[in-house]
């Protein structure tokens, strides 16, 4: 931080342990609630595609790309969100 010209503040931020949780005041948002929804309903379908698809593995959360965009919709323009995730497989 010395070497960056951080100041105090951020070199105490850096210096927290990463949370891997949501904040339960987050869940109150609608857009998040949602989001977490959206992945305990289909999170089991999506688990076993990518095992039909790849194999035993996972799908990296640190080598990973999102990307969101807008389609339109004659219904309602629609939200696209892509998960773009290394596979790993389980031999490591």
């Amino acid at each position: 931080c010395e070497f960056l010209e951080l100041d105090e503040q951020v070199a105490e931020s850096l210096q927290l342990q990463p949370s891997r949780g949501t904040d339960p005041a987050l869940m109150s948002d609608p857009t998040i609630y949602r989001f977490v929804e959206a992945l305990s309903v289909y999170g089991p379908a999506l688990k076993e595609l990518i095992h039909e698809e790849f194999g035993d593995g996972i799908m990296s959360a640190i080598n990973f790309r999102i990307d969101l965009s807008r389609r339109p919709d004659p219904e309602g323009d629609r939200v696209v969100v892509t998960f773009d995730g290394k596979f790993l497989d389980y031999k490591w």
